[in-house]
């Protein structure tokens, strides 16, 4: 059975920071790329960020630029999101993201979301 579980969401003042975990099972973590995305009340699910299956490419949607940091552990089937300096516009569900890498076929898969939200 394939899972995507995050955790680590709360609630944090703005300048805090949070560490979202997302631990996979049920299919070959190594094999897929992980993003994180979020969707806050009202707008449109947006990529928040994104690691390739080694590890070896990343990237930030500009929002996040310099205060989030993407981050995975293949051996523990673990994919991160270090948020820093966290702003009241980072509010949001945050779910994280499997999809096959390259010359790989599959399904992509979702967490069922974590609620961070920022304020005072």
């Amino acid at each position: 059975q394939v899972q995507l579980v995050e955790s680590g969401g709360g609630l944090v003042q703005p300048g805090g920071s949070l560490r979202l975990s997302c631990a996979a099972s049920g299919f070959t973590f190594s094999r897929y790329a992980m993003s994180w995305y979020r969707q806050a009340p009202g707008k449109e699910r947006e990529k928040v960020a994104g690691i390739t299956s080694a590890g070896g490419s990343i990237n930030y949607a500009d929002s996040v630029k310099g205060r989030f940091t993407i981050s995975r552990d293949n051996a523990k089937g673990t994919a991160y999101l270090q948020m820093n300096s966290l702003k009241p516009e980072d509010t949001a569900v945050y779910y994280c993201n499997a999809k096959p890498a390259t010359g790989y076929i599959g399904t992509q898969y979702w967490g069922q979301g974590t609620q961070v939200t920022v304020s005072s």
